[in-house]
């Protein structure tokens, strides 16, 4: 997937894919519906040599997805208007990025996880130099990936999560010593295609994640 690096032509080639009626980009698990409203953010870095996508990995001791790398992002309050200003809102609290620093292109379809949260990825976009201040108690890391990579389908592989008796296949992108899957490489994947990404995951049955 190769995308603009000048912020014209990425922003309005993004805004143009997101413009229209975006399909829900699936789940965890086939045909379970989520109840509670959540928001992420998927923050495009454009770097000079290509954009890159902002994550986070959770802090250790929290009792949900411990250490897991995942979107900034969380549930939906009652202070937020809409579902792009819950994406804002857990953004700066988790790690101190000012909302009047993105520019927001648009969103993705829903995505249903494990976990009974309804998430709606929002695209964003942000120079390189923005002032960030994670807060320890939720985040141990901010980092990024090349978009290239991420959105790029076939360097994911489809393995066997096994977790509360339950064992069901997740993507996972292993990059640099950093494990990406489950919803968050759901939705990166959903992303991808939705861009027009080609290729496929690698199907492994010999490998079995215990999260």
């Amino acid at each position: 997937m190769i995308l603009p690096h000048d912020r014209q032509s990425l922003a309005q080639s993004l805004r143009e894919r997101l413009a229209g009626d975006v399909l829900p980009l699936g789940g965890d698990i086939a045909g379970r519906l989520a109840g509670r409203q959540a928001a992420v953010l998927v923050l495009l870095v454009l770097h000079p040599q290509g954009p890159t996508i902002l994550l986070t990995r959770r802090a250790a001791h929290l009792p949900a997805h411990p250490g897991q790398i995942s979107f900034p992002g969380g549930a939906r309050e009652d202070c937020d208007v809409d579902l792009v200003a819950t994406a804002l809102r857990e953004t700066q609290e988790e790690i101190g990025l000012s909302q009047h620093s993105v520019e927001v292109l648009g969103m993705l379809g829903e995505y249903q996880t494990s976990s009974l949260f309804c998430v709606t990825p929002v695209v964003g976009l942000v120079e390189p130099g923005f002032l960030f201040s994670p807060d320890t108690a939720e985040v141990e890391e901010v980092f990024e990936i090349p978009a290239a990579v991420l959105l790029d389908p076939s360097q994911y592989e489809r393995r066997w999560v096994e977790r509360g008796g339950m064992r069901i296949k997740s993507h996972f992108l292993d990059y640099e010593g950093r494990l990406v899957w489950g919803a968050t490489a759901g939705m990166l994947i959903g992303f991808a295609r939705l861009l027009g990404s080609v290729g496929e995951p690698m199907e492994r049955d010999d490998l079995v994640h215990y999260p």
